[in-house]
């Protein structure tokens, strides 16, 4: 990048929103994934209009422009991977708008999750998708990888909440996409395509959202099961019941052997336990549609079924779930988390194939994830600094993708494609679909300067 285009950036946000120092180059080269590649410059925009200068610049003097939230993806989107700049959008953190009335919040990019989830507390709302981040994670980049969380299989992903959208386009152009109304069908559903687009068709600078009312009551359970196949059934048989738990959740023997082993929790090594939450806006709901889930827990053998009786019983039984990512991440040097989805029916026998594949190219997979709409997060857990090993570990991440493609399934539910799956992409879209999604790229960044190298776009 050269000094006097360094010049104009500055002479766009003002020198304090600037840099080019090493130590911020430095941070701004990774995410929270392994990947690493050093941008030239960072910037930090706090409008829509200095983020649609700066796009337009990047088309002028031709360099990529990644943006950036948190930096909590886990796929590498907001790694510099061609260089250039990093436009940093945590400084657009307001929120514009909360209507009750109309359920709506209007929201900037850089508000993060828990910072909205707070403000509609008050009002008896929240903002349902909850990613595992939600404390640090921002809402643009929510919308980049159409996040989702523990509370997926009832209420859905950030995709089912987004109602408008502004956007600066890969041109510089602004454009606005959807409306405050709760239904919309005027045009092609613009606002869709861009939640999930991971920053390479255009700029989020504006969100408008839908929002719920908050239950206020909750049942928890915990159950384990012998046998994975068992453990599977129950799961399609509670999504079969008739009611939808708030939180289904698998954890798989590996993962409770290396949660034993580093923690005090002394947890049953069985081949899987599932937690259980409902909800509802009278205690009596939320029963009700436990004790559904429980009849189909002790329909299909569960050896044990624990149910809370009281908010600091429910805290106890979490516990296991939410030591998965920190003790696992923390058993060896290097760890990679995925995140196959699969029809809920197919869940056991993705969790099975897990286990054949660890041992067939001898990696160590734990497993855990969300159990309810069929997202497992299988996590790889090796020593990158060793090359046989990391060659088997390439192995059976293309082994995973197969299996969960070849059960009807996805490369990805929740984290992006960005780097980590771009070589893959060929494997789940076909050559029509591959096509179609570079011709709409062509047309929304001609120059290809947002996040290039991302989802096996580039043209």
């Amino acid at each position: 990048m050269k000094p006097e285009t360094k010049d104009r950036l500055r002479a766009v946000v003002g020198e304090a929103n600037f840099s080019d120092k090493l130590i911020d180059l430095v941070t701004y080269s990774s995410d929270a994934s392994p990947h690493l590649h050093r941008p030239e410059a960072a910037i930090w925009a706090t409008s829509a209009e200095q983020v649609q200068a700066i796009v337009q610049l990047a088309n002028q003097e031709d360099f990529p422009v990644t943006v950036r939230g948190a930096g909590t993806g886990l796929s590498g989107l907001s790694v510099p991977a061609k260089g250039g700049l990093v436009l940093d959008l945590s400084r657009m953190d307001q929120i514009l708008d909360i209507n009750i009335t109309d359920r709506v919040a209007v929201v900037q990019p850089g508000v993060i999750y828990a910072d909205l989830d707070n403000a509609l507390a008050p009002h008896g709302y929240f903002f349902p998708p909850d990613p595992g981040s939600s404390k640090v994670c921002t809402l643009g980049g929510n919308v980049a990888t159409n996040a989702g969380g523990v509370k997926g299989a009832k209420y859905g992903t950030t995709r089912d909440y987004v109602l408008g959208l502004t956007v600066v386009l890969g041109d510089g152009s602004i454009m606005r996409t959807g409306n405050r109304a709760m239904k919309s069908v005027s045009g092609f559903d613009l606002t869709r395509l861009f939640v999930g687009s991971e920053g390479v068709l255009g700029i989020v600078t504006e969100i408008i959202l839908k929002i719920n009312p908050k239950p206020r009551a909750n049942a928890t359970t915990l159950a384990v099961f012998d046998d994975l196949e068992d453990a599977g059934r129950a799961v399609s048989g509670v999504m079969a019941s008739g009611v939808v738990p708030s939180v289904l959740e698998i954890l798989g023997r590996e993962t409770l052997r290396a949660i034993n082993q580093n923690t005090e929790l002394n947890l049953p090594e069985v081949d899987a336990m599932l937690l259980a939450e409902t909800d509802g806006y009278t205690q009596g709901e939320a029963d009700y549609q436990m004790e559904r889930v429980v009849e189909q827990f002790r329909a299909h053998n569960a050896r044990e079924v624990k149910q809370a009786e009281s908010a600091a019983q429910a805290a106890e039984l979490w516990k296991a779930r939410k030591s998965c990512v920190p003790v696992l991440a923390r058993i060896r040097p290097s760890f990679i988390l995925e995140d196959i989805t699969v029809p809920i029916s197919q869940v056991a026998a993705m969790l099975r194939g897990v286990q054949e594949i660890a041992a067939r190219q001898q990696v160590q997979i734990a497993t855990f994830g969300h159990a309810g709409d069929g997202n497992l997060h299988p996590q790889i857990i090796y020593d990158a600094a060793d090359p046989e090993e990391s060659k088997r570990v390439e192995a059976a991440v293309h082994d995973l993708f197969q299996l969960a493609l070849d059960l009807g399934g996805t490369l990805t539910g929740e984290h992006g494609i960005g780097l980590s799956k771009a070589a893959y992409m060929e494997m789940e879209h076909d050559p029509v679909a591959m096509k179609l999604m570079r011709s709409i790229k062509k047309v929304c960044d001609p120059n290809n300067v947002l996040n290039p190298g991302k989802m096996a776009l580039d043209v």
